[in-house]
C-alpha cells in the first residue's frame, strides 16, 4: 500500500508510524490561500445578495414542499413544528462553525478544505467523499421531487405514470419504468451551469423570489381554513417520533452549507459569507415553522395524518382539500420553481468539490481544468450532471434523502470539531468571524448532529458505511499517491534523512 519505503515500525493494524504521519499531513492555511491565488482559481463575481439567494435557493425546496408530508404524517404529527426547530437549531450551531471557516479560508471545497487544514489529508478525503454523497445524492432526491410536482401539475397527462416514476414506485397496479422529467431537468440545468456562475446565480435569484411569494400565498390562503383542534394530539408517536421527523426533515435545511462552496467566487468573503450562511438559514427557518403550523391546521377528518404521510405534494394537496384548487396549482408551480433552484445549487456545489479535490491531486487533473471562456470547471459540471441524471431516472426519493442526511450530518460533526481543533492549534490565525459562545456552540453542533444521525434507520447506516468503504479504496489506490501535499511531505522527509 505504501510505495516509498516502509521504514517505520508498525504501531497499528494497517500502517506503520511513518505511514500514519503521512496520512495525517495537514495543508497549512497559508499554503491553501497561496495556491488558490497562484494556481487555477474561480472568478470572484458574487455579492451578498446573490450568495444569500444561493443559500435560500438551496434550502427552500424539496424538504418543505415534498418531505414535509411523510415526516409529519408518518412520524412527527403536529410535533413537526418541534422537529423543524430541532433541525434548525442543529443547523444554526453548525452554520456558525461554517461561517468561521468560510471567512478564514475563502476557497472552494467547503468542509473538505477545512478538514485538510485541521485534521489531515485522510480525514479531508473522507469528508470530501462524504460531501460527494451529500451533493450528488441530494441532487438525485431533489430531481425526483421536481418530477413529483411536475406529475401533479400535469395531472398525469404528460408522459404517463410509467415514464414519470422510477421502477420502485407503483400505484393502482401500475409501476414506473423511468423518471424522464427528472432526467430532463437535471440535464437542462447542467447545460445552464456550463455557461457561467454569474448567469446561473442571476436566474436563481429570480426563482428564489417567486418561491417565497408562493409560500407566503400558502400561508395567507391556508390561514382562512386553519383548525387549531388539529394540534390536540400533538405528538402521536412520542418525542422519539419528533426526533425521527427532525432527522428526515433535516434534509430541508442542509442547503446553507452549499454557500460555503461559493467562497472562492465571493467578492468579499470575509464579510459576505457569514451574512449569506446565517441570513439564508434564518429566513428559511421562519418560513418553515410558519408553513408547518398552517399545514397541520389544514388537516380534515377525511384527509388526516395518514393521507398526508403518502403525499408527495403536501402543500398543494392540503389546499385542495378545502376547494382551493387554483391556489393549490399556484403553490405547485411555486414548488416546481423552488425545487428547480435547489437542484441548480446542488449541481453547482458538486463540481466545485471535484475541482478542489483535483487541484490537490486527489482526483485526476482533468477535473481541475477551467473552461477559458466561462471560467467554470466544465468537465466536472458535465460529469456530475450525467451521473445525477442517470440515478434520478431509476431511484426512489426516500432512500436518496436519508442517505444525503447522514452524509451531511457526518460532515457537520467534522466541521464543528475542526473549529475546536484549529482554535487550539492556531489561536493566532486571522479570523474575520469567530463562533460566539465558544466552545459551547461547536460542542452543541457535534452532539445534536450525532443525535440526528442515530435517529436514522439502520439500513441508511449500512449504505453510508459501504459508501465510505468505497471512498477509502479510491484514496488508498490513487489519491494518496498523487497528492501534492503528500509528495511535498515525502520530499521533506527524504531531505531530512539525507541531512542526517
Amino acid at each position: 500500500m505504501w510505495r516509498s519505503g516502509r521504514t517505520g515500525a508498525r504501531d497499528g493494524f494497517l500502517f506503520t508510524a511513518e505511514e500514519r504521519e503521512r496520512l495525517l499531513v495537514k495543508k497549512p492555511l497559508e499554503t491553501i490561500l497561496e495556491e488558490t491565488e497562484r494556481g487555477p482559481h474561480l472568478k470572484r463575481e458574487l455579492g451578498p445578495l446573490q450568495l444569500t439567494a444561493l443559500g435560500i435557493g438551496a434550502i427552500i425546496g424539496t424538504g418543505i414542499f415534498v418531505l414535509v408530508g411523510p415526516a409529519t404524517g408518518l412520524w412527527a404529527g403536529p410535533a413537526i413544528v418541534v422537529s423543524m426547530l430541532i433541525a434548525a437549531a442543529t443547523c444554526s450551531l453548525v452554520a456558525l462553525c461554517y461561517a468561521e471557516f468560510a471567512s478564514m479560508i475563502p476557497v472552494a471545497g467547503s468542509a473538505y478544505t477545512y478538514s485538510y487544514a485541521t485534521l489531515g489529508e485522510a480525514y479531508a478525503w473522507i469528508i470530501g467523499w462524504d460531501l460527494i454523497l451529500e451533493y450528488a445524492v441530494g441532487a438525485v432526491a431533489v430531481a425526483i421531487g421536481w418530477s413529483g410536482y411536475f406529475y401533479f401539475i400535469t395531472s398525469g397527462a404528460g408522459l404517463g405514470y410509467a415514464y414519470e416514476h422510477p421502477p420502485s414506485v407503483c400505484e393502482n397496479g401500475v409501476c414506473g419504468i423511468i423518471n424522464i422529467p427528472a432526467i430532463a431537468v437535471v440535464l437542462t440545468l447542467t447545460f445552464l451551469l456550463t455557461r457561467g456562475v454569474k448567469e446561473a446565480a442571476s436566474i436563481n435569484t429570480l426563482i428564489v423570489g417567486f418561491k417565497l411569494i408562493a409560500l407566503v400565498s400558502f400561508l395567507l390562503v391556508g390561514a382562512a381554513f386553519f383548525n387549531g383542534a388539529n394540534f390536540s394530539n400533538f405528538a402521536p408517536h412520542g418525542w422519539g417520533g419528533a426526533f425521527t421527523g427532525a432527522a428526515i426533515i433535516f434534509f430541508a435545511f442542509i442547503g446553507f452549507d452549499a454557500v460555503s462552496t461559493a467562497a472562492e467566487e465571493a467578492r468579499n468573503p470575509a464579510k459576505d459569507m457569514r451574512i449569506a450562511i446565517l441570513g439564508s438559514l434564518g429566513v428559511s427557518t421562519v418560513m418553515y415553522v410558519l408553513v408547518a403550523i398552517v399545514l397541520v391546521g389544514l388537516l380534515t377528518p377525511t384527509w388526516g395524518l395518514q393521507q398526508l404521510g403518502q403525499s408527495s405534494s403536501a402543500l398543494a394537496d392540503a389546499l385542495g382539500q378545502h376547494g382551493q384548487n387554483i391556489a393549490g396549482a399556484f403553490i405547485a408551480a411555486g414548488a416546481l420553481a423552488a425545487i428547480t433552484s435547489v437542484l441548480l445549487v446542488s449541481l453547482y456545489a458538486q463540481p466545485r468539490l471535484f475541482f478542489a479535490l483535483a487541484r490537490d491531486g486527489l482526483l485526476g487533473e482533468r477535473f481541475a481544468k477551467l473552461d477559458p471562456k466561462s471560467g467554470v470547471p466544465k468537465n466536472t459540471v458535465l460529469v456530475t450532471g450525467i451521473i445525477v441524471a442517470f440515478f434520478a431516472g431509476f431511484v426512489g426519493i426516500g432512500e436518496a434523502a436519508e442517505l444525503t442526511n447522514i452524509g451531511t450530518l457526518f460532515a457537520f460533526v467534522l466541521v464543528a470539531y475542526g473549529v475546536i481543533r484549529l482554535r487550539r492549534e492556531r489561536p493566532d490565525a486571522n479570523r474575520p468571524f469567530k463562533v460566539p459562545f465558544y466552545p459551547f456552540v461547536p460542542i452543541g453542533a457535534i452532539v445534536m448532529s450525532l443525535i440526528l444521525m442515530l435517529s436514522l434507520p439502520f439500513v441508511t447506516w449500512v449504505r453510508f458505511l459501504v459508501w465510505l468503504g468505497v471512498g477509502v479504496l479510491i484514496y488508498t489506490s490513487y489519491g494518496m499517491f498523487h497528492s501534492k501535499m503528500g509528495r511535498r511531505w515525502l520530499e521533506t522527509k527524504a531531505a531530512d534523512q539525507a541531512n542526517k
